[in-house]
């Protein structure tokens, strides 16, 4: 296994990296999304959003770039899509209108928009963010992220991104509890919607299209148990089955990633316990029903990942770690999936 660190606390003037998000493109082309953050460590303030570009597979890389800046604003939640008809990447993004905290917008008193910007040349550039938060966000709806982690094309052509978001309540001015919603596209992404939303107390949910072309939805859970919230779709993630917390996925109420390795089996990575420590990958060949250990990355302090697949098959895992702290660093493992 080869592991390099992509991003590390202090470069090039930001305080802290995170929030990983990986895409193998249609030319082989490996992209690495996150979010560097200016100031501090926190989740809100000046948060821009950059990206590193590797063209063997993820062995090599090409400098960081930032591609969303907004000043003070926060810009993040980079959540990355290419439509294999069109070549095109979408990136799905968030925003905190007004420098708005978590806090804030959950009680209503600041906005949480939701962006999109594209690239039609491998990731080199892209478009300005377009606001498609009247779109993709109802009424009433106060937090709302994207991801974090890539989305999916199913081979009906729909493009699926993750999401979550909070509903306020306006007797008591807070918002209930987050909640696992997808969006989607059918035209190639110039117009989304709303999808399926699932059940309550989940949020930072990822998903995969099986080989029977149901959606499995995967989820960050509140339900007190230390256990991942599961779900699944057969209408392309238009409705969702009840929850079901998977008693084999352990863990501390932190992102995972997802992904189909492309041999019918499905990938899940996340810190493997109570506590933000041991990053691990594994695997389910039966649709995230049963679960093997693949590789244990880091036993210390680590936090979100995303997982992507290779074009020469190697499996890629970005997430963040460390020694003291799990947010130190992003780093890429390399490996095999066998």
């Amino acid at each position: 296994m080869d592991n390099q660190i992509l991003f590390a606390a202090g470069d090039l003037g930001y305080h802290t990296y995170r929030i990983p998000s990986l895409l193998v493109t249609k030319e082989g082309t490996v992209l690495a999304f996150c979010e560097a953050r200016k100031n501090g460590a926190g989740d809100a303030g000046d948060i821009d959003v950059v990206l590193k570009r590797s063209l063997d597979h993820g062995k090599t890389w090409e400098p960081v770039r930032v591609i969303a800046d907004e000043g003070a604003n926060t810009i993040g939640n980079p959540c990355p899509v290419q439509d294999r008809e069109t070549g095109t990447i979408w990136l799905l993004l968030c925003r905190n209108a007004e420098d708005g905290h978590e806090k804030d917008i959950l009680a209503g008193k600041a906005a949480r928009d939701v962006l999109v910007m594209k690239s039609d040349d491998d990731g080199l550039t892209w478009s300005e963010p377009r606001d498609i938060t009247a779109d993709v966000k109802r009424p009433g709806w106060t937090w709302y992220a994207a991801g974090p982690c890539h989305a999916v094309q199913l081979q009906s052509g729909r493009l699926l991104v993750p999401c979550n978001h909070a509903v306020l309540n306006p007797e008591t001015g807070t918002s209930g509890p987050y909640t696992a919603h997808v969006i989607y596209s059918d035209d190639h992404g110039e117009t989304w919607r709303i999808g399926g939303i699932a059940g309550e107390y989940t949020n930072e949910c990822a998903l995969a299209e099986l080989p029977d072309g149901s959606v499995y939805l995967n989820m960050r859970s509140y339900h007190g148990k230390n256990r991942r919230a599961v779900s699944w779709s057969r209408d392309g993630g238009l409705t969702w089955s009840d929850l079901i917390l998977d008693e084999a996925l352990i863990e501390p109420v932190c992102q995972g990633s997802l992904i189909e390795d492309g041999s019918g089996g499905v990938l899940f990575s996340n810190p493997a316990g109570t506590k933000r420590e041991n990053l691990t990958v594994r695997r389910s060949s039966d649709g995230g029903r049963t679960w093997t250990v693949l590789k244990e990355l880091h036993k210390g302090p680590a936090a979100y990942s995303d997982l992507a697949v290779a074009a020469d098959g190697t499996i890629l895992c970005l997430y963040e770690c460390g020694e003291e702290r799990p947010y130190e660093r992003l780093v890429l493992a390399r490996f095999d999936g066998q």
